[in-house]
């Protein structure tokens, strides 16, 4: 069976993590998600991009499900809500982006978590799931991901789960309307050897 068969929505892909596990958005999820993203809001703002006038209709969340489909089926990308497994809450969402192959092999990690959900350790475990299925699964060799430098609780994250910083890029990225500088982190597959891991590798 081919990879992207194994990991498509329809095939029940599931990422388990420490208290929480991890799967694909499907149309089911709207209504949760909304809430969600509702009562988070102005706490989720300031580290987004700023948020269409129809982001939490319907129609907007039916487009986005095409797109994750889209890049899912290129090998782009694989978004994931996370869900807590004490009650199958709906605590956030994380997505493997920006993946290169050829001499890269490496993708980008980009997560929120509900203001319900805060400090509770479920985006960090959240974090170190998709870490594990980008290595192990996905056969990459590296990830990165960036914050903007005030947002202390996401570096710590990201260094619990074993990030480094690697550098300052000024005005990284567009962020509440406004180009916000970025501190960058980076961390390397431990299944790498010299020629680095195996494309599709599972252990």
């Amino acid at each position: 069976m081919a990879l992207l068969d194994w990991i498509s929505p329809e095939s029940g892909l599931r990422v388990e993590g420490e208290g929480v596990s991890l799967r694909p958005p499907r149309a089911a999820d709207y209504q949760e998600w909304r809430e969600l993203r509702t009562v988070s809001r102005p706490f989720l703002q300031p580290w987004e991009p700023i948020w269409p006038a129809d982001d939490l209709s319907r129609a907007a969340f039916r487009r986005r499900l095409l797109a994750y489909a889209r890049d899912r089926e290129a090998g782009a990308a694989y978004p994931f809500f996370v869900f807590r497994n004490t009650d199958d809450a709906l605590t956030g969402g994380i997505t493997l982006s920006n993946i290169r192959r050829g001499v890269a092999q490496m993708g980008s990690i980009g997560y929120w978590c509900g203001r319900p959900f805060l400090r509770q350790g479920l985006t960090l475990a959240a974090v170190r799931a998709l870490r594990d299925f980008a290595f192990r699964t996905l056969g990459l060799h590296r990830l990165e991901a960036a914050c903007i430098p005030e947002n202390v609780p996401s570096r710590d994250l990201l260094a619990k789960a074993g990030f480094a910083e690697e550098g300052f890029a000024p005005a990284y990225l567009k962020i509440n309307g406004a180009w916000h500088d970025h501190v960058l982190f980076g961390l390397i597959s431990p299944l790498s050897g010299p020629e680095g891991p195996d494309e599709g590798v599972s252990v």
